[in-house]
């Protein structure tokens, strides 16, 4: 089966979409990734995504609106894809575009459920591509109890897990989070819910680096190419201490995290702690990055039961170099490297786990780890639009058709 899987992260840089071949069993299917590629948001539309996670306040209607457009650029990117490899998928697994995550309250009573918002409507995807569209994968595991993050950990066992080697997968997107792999020396061992599998959100990883470049070139450049300003400074290491006093990363997992806590509002307050410092922008950067890779390391020692052998990197800060030599000083001397390494784009991982996750709703197989989300249960992720008649496919995706109606609003 050939499946699509979407996903707009946290940076909101834009879609990532993975063509994978998905065949045999649920608990051990075999993946292959035929090709990739990121879809753009329009400017317009990035800035409006972008000042909603912000806070900025919003209308239903503009709402409404804005849930269409991001639906038709999710659309866009599938038939972009299709076309460009001349091939046309079975089946869609969009994670869509997250605009506010809130994790369960601390006592974690029956009435602090978490709460997690999507936009991107399947319904709209399904519609306009022709394709069975599963979607808001997060909703099933948060009625559960559990946060409805990280997803992608049940994903990491069956395509990353190793025979001998203890393995750490890094995502390093706008919000960092890890998936702990423990040995799996036979295929019984290798089922994601016969072994102790241990995941959460690590903090910040791209968020504040790319907000502290848009802010530094006005918005010329929306991240450090390789992490090359950086790396011309010198970290402040009494601001990183300081940084990782910050409630979050004592919390226990299962816990999960996002622009909520970790974004413009934090690093005006990071910008504040730094003035004494007298800091030049290279050092500005140095430090955040520091404070990503010190932040990954300090989660390890405190919440895994052993360090690993082995740290695969994935997500856009998987290509920083600065980024990844930090972290690979902070983690020996567990070997670092990335994703591609194991047979898996380190790219498109997170939209590739997307994909498998859509053919797990499909065979009806759970797709979450309940040690790792907090939920009471394994249940079955994500609501299924069925596509609607052949000539759907031939629909127009243009972006801007709903960005119309959004300006209007």
């Amino acid at each position: 089966m050939r499946v699509i899987g979407l996903i707009s992260g946290t940076s909101v840089d834009g879609i990532d979409a993975a063509l994978v071949e998905i065949e045999g069993s649920p608990h051990a299917p075999m993946v292959s990734f035929l090709a990739g590629t990121t879809y753009p948001y329009p400017d317009d539309l990035r800035s409006h995504i972008l000042d909603l996670c912000a806070g900025g306040a919003i209308a239903l209607a503009e709402l409404a609106a804005l849930d269409d457009a991001i639906a038709h650029t999710f659309a866009a990117a599938v038939q972009s894809l299709q076309a460009e490899q001349g091939l046309v998928a079975h089946m869609i697994g969009s994670h869509g575009q997250t605009v506010f995550h809130r994790p369960r309250a601390a006592d974690q009573t029956s009435s602090s459920l978490a709460y997690s918002l999507q936009l991107g409507r399947g319904d709209l995807i399904a519609h306009l591509t022709g394709l069975t569209t599963v979607s808001n994968f997060r909703h099933a595991d948060i009625a559960v109890g559990g946060e409805g993050a990280p997803m992608v950990p049940a994903v990491d066992v069956c395509l990353l897990s190793h025979p001998t080697r203890d393995r750490c997968i890094q995502n390093l997107g706008g919000i960092g989070n890890v998936a702990y792999l423990p040995a799996a020396p036979s295929e019984h061992s290798a089922h994601p819910r016969s072994r102790r599998i241990l995941g959460w959100d690590t903090g910040p990883s791209n968020t504040l680096l790319d907000l502290a470049i848009q802010a530094l070139t006005q918005g010329q450049q929306r991240y450090d190419a390789d992490g090359a300003w950086a790396a011309q400074g010198t970290p402040c290491q009494a601001l990183v201490k300081q940084w990782l006093q910050h409630p979050y990363f004592h919390q226990h997992p299962p816990k999960s995290t996002g622009r909520e806590l970790f974004g413009a509002e934090f690093l005006a307050q990071c910008q504040h702690d730094a003035q004494p410092y007298g800091l030049t922008d290279a050092d500005w950067l140095a430090t955040l990055t520091e404070f990503t890779a010190a932040s990954i390391a300090d989660s390890y020692r405190r919440f895994l039961p052993q360090p690993p052998d082995e740290v695969l990197l994935c997500g856009g800060g998987s290509r920083n170099t600065y980024l990844c030599q930090r972290i690979a000083e902070y983690l020996s001397p567990a070997q670092v490297s990335n994703t591609d390494a194991a047979g898996v784009n380190a790219d498109f991982k997170e939209a590739i786990a997307f994909a498998v996750l859509a053919y797990w709703r499909i065979q009806g197989y759970p797709g979450n780890l309940p040690a790792v989300t907090g939920a009471q249960q394994a249940v079955l992720l994500g609501d299924i639009y069925p596509s609607g008649a052949e000539s759907r496919a031939r629909i127009s995706c243009d972006p801007a058709l709903p960005m119309e109606q959004f300006g209007k609003a």
